[in-house]
């Protein structure tokens, strides 16, 4: 049962992650250089898959952005955001968190400055 269970979030996971829009905006047919829109890591995290697993304040698939930010500190951004790219396993618990190959490393460093934010 546990494993039917484990198997039914991962597919979940699976599903939930998508390619999501990064922070750059095409201009106008008149130019041909893409603009960069500076770009919250708060709305990163909105716009992105990441809500469907972690929260601010309470545990779901994954740990609360709460709980990250009290074992965490800014020494660790590097990590965490190599974490978001990369995904990872082990720390939390046996589910992995899916890579997010898409994310650039500045945007998942802005990510987690707003994740480290939310300590209490």
């Amino acid at each position: 049962m546990k494993k039917l269970f484990l198997t039914g979030i991962v597919s979940l996971l699976v599903i939930s992650c998508s390619k999501k829009e990064n922070s750059e905006i095409q201009p106008s047919s008149d130019s041909s250089t893409p603009v960069t829109v500076n770009v919250s890591g708060q709305s990163l995290i909105e716009s992105s898959d990441c809500m469907s697993c972690h929260t601010i304040d309470e545990r779901m698939i994954g740990p609360s952005y709460q709980e990250i930010a009290g074992k965490y500190s800014e020494k660790d951004i590097e990590i965490l955001a190599s974490k978001i790219i990369e995904g990872g396993s082990g720390v939390w618990g046996e589910v992995a968190m899916q890579p997010h190959p898409q994310v650039s490393k500045a945007d998942a460093k802005k990510m987690v400055e707003y994740i480290l934010s939310q300590k209490k």
